[in-house]
């Protein structure tokens, strides 16, 4: 049997890439859940990204397991 590959998880954004196109993977109680979209804000330890369906999510950084800059839709 091969061996199983994982990659490993990154947090490749800054507070510079306000205004792109990102996906964040964080912890939640029930263990994880993404949000792509655009970065509005990260101010204070908190990340806003909007949905394309408009809705905001604010995500605490400590929170964060992997994020990147996306290509735009």
């Amino acid at each position: 049997m091969a061996p199983r590959v994982f990659a490993a998880l990154a947090v490749t954004i800054t507070p510079q890439d306000v205004g792109k196109r990102v996906t964040v993977r964080r912890r939640v109680p029930e263990g994880f859940r993404d949000a792509v979209g655009e970065l509005l804000s990260w101010s204070d330890g908190v990340l806003v990204v909007r949905r394309r369906n408009g809705e905001c999510v604010e995500i605490d950084e400590h929170t964060i397991v992997a994020a990147k800059v996306v290509t735009p839709r």
